[in-house]
């Protein structure tokens, strides 16, 4: 009985078995490489309009916030994790974003050039040879990736949309897209005409 119950013991230690109800702690990456891994778009998890970052720095909240551009220019700031629409008299409406992981960030100056609810999602080409388990299409709704708002900005692929993974707000994961809760992406739909300026830069500059 005791030679039986060493080997259990080693198989459970080796993580070759597992008993009933029992979850096995598993390793976490390091914070540096949790940074930039591709956690890849979940189609189908649902998540509704209301869901907002409620706390933390990643709330939705007016700061000070310096800069010449007029009121309702939008500024990302993708190395700082946050979209900004600028009030004037030194203020901003502020959001928690996902942004691009390394090798797909970018920064420009582009327009809103155009809006939809709830959109469709077509992963391009370049993000299907990467993840070919996505669908080449997908209807637009709570489980849609899109979330539930989306602004095209100018003639690029990119976007500012909502997600279906709340928790990735504030990480570098996403192929390039800017991502908002789908509480937030709402709010900050309704603020944003087609024609906004919308800067992108990688940091804030003095």
């Amino acid at each position: 009985m005791s030679t039986t119950r060493s080997v259990l013991r080693s198989l459970l230690a080796c993580g070759l078995l597992a008993l009933p109800g029992l979850a096995l702690a598993q390793p976490r990456p390091p914070a540096a490489l949790q940074e930039t891994m591709d956690i890849g778009d979940e189609p189908g998890r649902v998540s509704t309009e209301e869901v907002s970052i409620s706390d933390g720095p990643y709330a939705r909240q007016m700061v000070l916030f310096r800069s010449n551009e007029a009121p309702g220019t939008v500024v990302i700031h993708s190395g700082e994790r946050f979209l900004y629409i600028v009030q004037g008299n030194g203020r901003a409406l502020r959001y928690g974003i996902g942004v691009g992981r390394e090798g797909f960030t970018w920064s420009g100056q582009v327009q809103v050039s155009r809006k939809a609810e709830w959109p469709d999602w077509r992963p391009p080409p370049e993000m299907i040879q990467r993840q070919p388990y996505l669908p080449r299409f997908m209807a637009g709704g709570p489980g849609n990736p899109m979330g539930a708002r989306a602004l095209y900005l100018g003639s690029t692929v990119f976007r500012v949309h909502g997600t279906n993974q709340p928790e990735t707000i504030g990480q570098a994961i996403s192929s390039g897209c800017f991502r908002l809760a789908n509480g937030d992406i709402v709010d900050l739909y309704d603020r944003v005409p087609v024609g906004t300026k919308v800067i992108i830069r990688h940091k804030a500059t003095l």
